[in-house]
């Protein structure tokens, strides 16, 4: 083992470096990172492994997101009916509908892009450089709405968000992810120069 992960989130992924020295590897048991034609398997193997690693990287953001916001609903909740909580407070109510809002379209944006990516690859083609740059900025987005979100639940949470517990859990883990998807800046820059052409095919796609 290589160092340990004593980190601030996503401490359940176990993310340690490993080395093994003097162990024989038969090809069959390896693969190219960059390969992208499967020897076996569907259309979806043809995304290879990064773009792979991207759908999982999504359904852990959206997932993240609905269970904070869940996770606030039941808070409320279970104060409901008392004077000064949080289910009597518009200004809670306006956050709240906004904080869903921005949740629902991450994730509507995540549904669409992998929705033309999945319709182009069951027809037998592949991914061209403005869906691999959207792919990439649908999980940036996704991953930046819910670091708010849970600054949102966080700041509603009242002292249950500020204890050990599964609030304080899934924010740590919000905020790890954003340093672990690609970078936001380079992807938005690199996605809005796709669409009119600005720049050759080769720059208009943003790094995993």
């Amino acid at each position: 083992m290589l160092g340990n992960w004593d980190v601030l989130g996503l401490r359940a992924t176990g993310s340690i470096d490993y080395a093994i020295d003097g162990a024989f590897v038969p090809e069959s048991q390896s693969h190219v990172f960059t390969q992208n034609e499967p020897l076996r398997g569907g259309a979806l193997y043809r995304l290879g492994l990064v773009d792979q690693a991207l759908i999982c990287h999504s359904g852990w953001a959206l997932g993240v997101g609905r269970r904070l916001l869940d996770e606030l609903i039941r808070h409320a909740g279970a104060r409901a009916g008392r004077p000064g909580q949080l289910a009597d407070s518009d200004a809670f109510h306006t956050g709240f509908a906004r904080t869903e809002a921005a949740f629902r379209a991450a994730k509507a944006l995540v549904h669409e892009t992998w929705d033309d990516a999945e319709h182009t690859l069951d027809a037998g083609r592949s991914l061209d450089v403005r869906q691999e740059t959207m792919v990439r900025l649908a999980l940036n987005h996704a991953t930046s709405t819910i670091a708010e979100v849970s600054r949102f639940v966080y700041a509603s949470g009242g002292t249950s968000a500020l204890r050990d517990g599964l609030v304080q859990r899934l924010f740590r883990d919000a905020h790890a992810g954003t340093r672990t998807s690609p970078r936001a800046r380079r992807c938005s820059r690199s996605a809005a120069a796709s669409w009119p052409g600005w720049l050759p095919a080769s720059r208009g796609k943003c790094s995993p």
